[in-house]
């Protein structure tokens, strides 16, 4: 089993986050070929892809839904062997968080994210 360092998952969960925060489409393509497995696949409960082409349609689709939102860190990572879990705020920059969720990261032995499993606890009417 992959054992990954708290340290090692709180940088990579920092450029999860950037990936998603990132709009350029060729810089944020980078951070997702770089954090990503090939294979990996993103699950919450408004989406499910796989492969590193998905995920970053995946990103870009939510980039389009909310084009004035940034994502930010919702508190510490807690890892332990292959994984993390975490929590997140997307809303206005310096604003209200309008929606929150939790995250739990699965990673490969190279330390890259072989799946993330999303949760949405506050999220709009009509989302």
């Amino acid at each position: 089993m992959t054992e990954i360092k708290s340290t090692d998952a709180q940088a990579t969960v920092t450029r999860y986050l950037d990936a998603w925060n990132e709009r350029d489409a060729a810089a944020r393509r980078a951070i997702i070929e770089d954090i990503w497995a090939p294979d990996g696949t993103y699950t919450d409960p408004l989406a499910q892809v796989a492969g590193r082409d998905g995920i970053d349609a995946a990103i870009a689709a939510v980039q389009s839904q909310f084009p004035d939102f940034v994502f930010r860190p919702g508190g510490a990572v807690d890892a332990h062997h292959d994984l993390a879990r975490f929590s997140w705020e997307l809303g206005p920059a310096g604003g209200e968080a309008l929606v929150v969720g939790f995250d739990v990261a699965v990673f490969d032995a190279a330390g890259r994210i072989r799946s993330v499993h999303g949760f949405l606890d506050k999220v709009p009417a009509g989302l």
